[in-house]
């Protein structure tokens, strides 16, 4: 595949994952948006509401106007951007977000091939940071979902999400102030096919289903309640720092 048919493809995917969230939150009724999600206090609302937030943050980095976060963390930004617009009723929160991640799409389906867009502390090809949205996406859908007791299967766009939690583990292990190495990952996709990620001869192996690793690199499942299984120096240490988003 070359690098456009790959690029079109995270993009479509990033579509995809939107679509079948929307599918899910267009069916719910009023008074289900002010439940709890399982973000930590924050609404089923409040998650949407974020998501468009992000999304428009999308568009203005294509934009070039988008410029890094200082001083308070990421996370403590996301809260006060919620804490500061939330109130809408749902319909209109769902209203915000549909029109919010279809002006994302197009604005990163614009970009020349090799632009570099500011994302958080760091620059990203349009391809990449659709990878991140792809993981943002699915992840808050996973909060929205499972409280609510709603079916949400895992797919094959999980490989998205866990090429990105391989990819950034140097980050991982930079941040949580480990040293790291080389580690590769051997995962079994929903469809049974399994995906490698890293050299072959890396010395350190993750291997497991790439539902549990993504949902490790989310925080939505504690690695010592997963069923994965890691060898090799770096092996355990990777599994613990994993992380799918920056903060």
């Amino acid at each position: 595949m070359t690098k456009p048919d790959r690029a079109a493809a995270v993009f479509d995917d990033l579509a995809a994952e939107c679509d079948q969230l929307d599918a899910i939150l267009a069916a719910l009724e009023p008074d289900v948006w002010e439940r709890l999600s399982a973000a930590s206090g924050w609404t089923i609302a409040d998650v949407v509401l974020h998501l468009a937030q992000t999304d428009e943050a999308v568009v203005a980095s294509v934009a070039g106007d988008m410029s890094s976060p200082t001083g308070a963390s990421v996370d403590t930004v996301m809260d006060d951007l919620v804490a500061g617009e939330r109130g809408a009723p749902g319909d209109k929160v769902l209203e915000r977000w549909r029109t919010s991640y279809k002006a994302a799409l197009g604005a990163l389906r614009g970009c020349p091939p090799g632009e570099r867009l500011q994302w958080v502390a760091s620059t990203l090809s349009a391809p990449a940071l659709a990878t991140t949205r792809i993981a943002e996406h699915w992840a808050h859908a996973l909060d929205i979902t499972e409280p609510l007791g709603l079916g949400y299967p895992d797919t094959d766009r999980l490989r998205h999400v866990a090429w990105l939690g391989h990819r950034t583990l140097p980050y991982a292990f930079a941040v949580a102030g480990e040293q790291g190495g080389p580690v590769r990952c051997e995962l079994t996709g929903p469809s049974g096919e399994v995906w490698r990620f890293g050299d072959a001869d890396a010395p350190s192996v993750i291997t497991g289903t790439a539902g549990e690793f993504c949902r490790v690199g989310a925080q939505r499942l504690a690695a010592k309640d997963s069923s994965l299984t890691t060898e090799g120096p770096y092996g355990a240490a990777a599994l613990r720092v994993l992380r799918n988003y920056a903060a």
